[in-house]
């Protein structure tokens, strides 16, 4: 018997990295690069026939690391110049880091380390008279907004239910790329083990003075033994918007964006409860400090949550979110005690994938103290977005007609282009997407068992994760919810690096 066509499950997929047409093994810009090479020696054996052979020679070996790739599609001299600046950084000491009264950091604070040292935080209010914190980044000129949401889960919901959320989900997304001044989303859902403090707080604050005996012993082994193998997941979107100059609109300052930004986050919040990420709400600075410094120092959350728990608040401000100690190593990262490991996803899922395919990505494991995973989104607005899927359907043609007998993988790739581009011209929405995985352990001996679960769990969600090389401090701040957007703090510019 064949499935009900009303009761079959929907599948998603047919994503597709951006590529550049050129000669067989070769992006656009390293194939133009070749070709300029090739007419130097051709040049060259007008004058002397010895020395077009040597820089022949010398073209084909330069050629090499730029071509060869590994099967996570990065060429050996994308390896060769981050080692090379990591090399640089350890010799210079920039890879260290210290904090506090005896640190380097002004006024003894605990500012963060990396691509977000230079961030600063100020509050405001939207519409709706709630309070919200905007970080600003000075070198690139974003500025930030957090929102934490309460998603309840799948469990005991209908797959049409859930079918729904994918799908408002994404229609949220594509309305982004109508969003003005948006540069990306990032999506950070976080597992760490429940301390157990608010569930004591909430019992002892409704335990009746002359509850019976037996209730008040049950109630204190709930209390005692709840905690233990049970987790906190903690969601939280990260909005990045520029304040360059648009519009006949002059450069903004943080304080003309957050005032911009107030009026519009009313909207966003409310689009969201729609998509099963519960009800969002904007987070203060307190709490993205706090959201911070615990990522840095896993330790700091029973002191975090005893505080909430209390109603006092821990008072911990941008400037002291930061780790007092941070020590980057070439796959590792070391920071207050704690040892963490970042992966890229380098491939997304083939095929066509169900709507839980990561559930257990996401959901906590027990050799991982803390896990992090963010998705990162970049919404292409429609001008850009409809020359995106043509050029993507002109090259995956001119790709398909590289060799005497079409490949069935070139004819697959042919009819995704294709399709994205009858999407996208019936409204849907062109987004780049990528994924950051962090594992934090307490104890530098439980690293090798966290990278095994890492390794399990990306298996089972279809996902090609690449461990990060002479980059995990950048990795790790990256996969924070406080929006960096890591293109922008590239030097060479977006467009030689996708056609190289």
């Amino acid at each position: 018997m064949e499935p009900d066509p009303l009761t079959r499950q929907p599948t998603y997929g047919n994503w597709r990295r951006p590529q550049s047409s050129g000669l067989p093994g070769l992006r656009l810009g390293t194939t133009i690069l070749f070709l300029c090479g090739l007419l130097v020696v051709v040049l060259l054996t007008l004058v002397n026939i010895w020395l077009a052979i040597g820089f022949g020679v010398l073209l084909v070996l330069g050629m090499i690391p730029v071509v060869v790739r590994d099967r996570h599609d990065r060429t050996w001299a994308q390896d060769l110049v981050a080692r090379a600046a990591f090399r640089r950084a350890r010799s210079t000491g920039s890879s260290l880091y210290r904090s506090g009264p005896l640190g380097r950091t002004g006024y003894g604070t605990c500012q963060l380390p990396g691509l977000a040292a230079g961030s600063t935080l100020i509050e405001a209010q939207d519409a709706y008279g709630r309070p919200f914190a905007l970080i600003t980044y000075r070198s690139t000129n974003h500025h930030v907004v957090v929102l934490s949401t309460d998603a309840s889960g799948a469990a005991l919901v209908d797959q049409g239910q859930v079918d729904t959320w994918v799908a408002y989900w994404g229609h949220w997304l594509a309305q982004l790329a109508t969003e003005p001044g948006l540069v990306g989303v990032s999506v950070t859902v976080e597992a760490a083990p429940d301390t157990g403090i608010r569930l004591r707080h909430e019992v002892e604050a409704n335990l009746a003075p002359d509850a019976p005996a037996l209730a008040a012993q049950v109630l204190a082994e709930v209390v005692d033994s709840y905690p233990a193998g049970s987790a906190q997941i903690s969601t939280r979107i990260a909005l990045t918007y520029s304040g360059a100059a648009r519009d006949g609109r002059p450069r903004r300052t943080a304080e003309e964006m957050a005032v911009e930004l107030g009026n519009r986050l009313p909207g966003l919040t409310a689009d969201l409860a729609i998509t099963g990420a519960g009800p969002a709400r904007p987070m203060t600075g307190e709490q993205l400090a706090e959201a911070v410094r615990v990522a840095y120092d896993p330790t700091a959350a029973v002191i975090v949550e005893r505080a909430r728990a209390n109603g006092e608040g821990t008072g911990l401000t941008w400037d002291d979110a930061g780790p007092m100690e941070a020590d980057a190593h070439p796959t590792s990262y070391w920071h207050d005690g704690a040892y963490s490991v970042t992966w890229s996803m380098s491939a997304a899922p083939r095929g066509e994938v169900f709507s839980n395919i990561l559930t257990n990505f996401l959901l906590p494991h027990r050799d991982i103290a803390r896990k992090r995973i963010t998705l990162l989104y970049r919404p292409h607005d429609v001008a850009t977005a409809a020359n995106i899927v043509q050029k993507d359907v002109k090259d995956a043609v001119f790709q398909a007609q590289q060799g005497a007998q079409g490949s069935a993988r070139d004819d697959v790739a042919l009819k995704a282009a294709e399709q994205t581009a009858r999407e996208e011209a019936t409204g849907a929405g062109v987004v780049r997407f990528g994924l950051l995985a962090t594992a934090t352990v307490t104890d530098k001996a439980s690293l090798p068992l966290a990278e095994a679960a890492m390794d399990n769990l990306s298996a089972s969600a279809r996902i090609r994760l690449r461990r990060v090389k002479a980059s995990q401090a950048s990795a790790f701040a990256a996969a924070l919810p406080i929006g960096l957007v890591l293109p922008a703090h590239v030097a060479m510019p977006e467009v030689v690096r996708d056609a190289l």
